[in-house]
């Protein structure tokens, strides 16, 4: 299953609604709000390479307060426990 992490920009001050919104997108499995070059920093799952790109493209960047993303596909994953 294709994995990428989804790097944020957000208007100021808009994170906590950025944030809620993620929560309700299927396919979103972890949200993180941080600090630094970036807002938000999401973990995202789809079947497929197209169903990642839509799941991109017209659900995380059509969030009227996001301003910027960067993506990065995983390519390899290991649990570390």
């Amino acid at each position: 299953m294709p994995v990428a992490i989804v790097l944020i920009n957000t208007e100021i001050g808009s994170e906590a609604d950025v944030l809620n919104a993620l929560a309700n997108i299927e396919g979103v499995k972890e949200i993180y709000e941080v600090y630094g070059m970036y807002d938000v920093v999401v973990k995202i799952e789809a079947p497929t390479h197209e169903a990642l790109r839509d799941l991109i493209i017209n659900k995380i960047r059509k969030i009227p307060q996001v301003r910027g993303t960067t993506t990065m596909i995983v390519v390899e994953q290991r649990i570390v426990s």
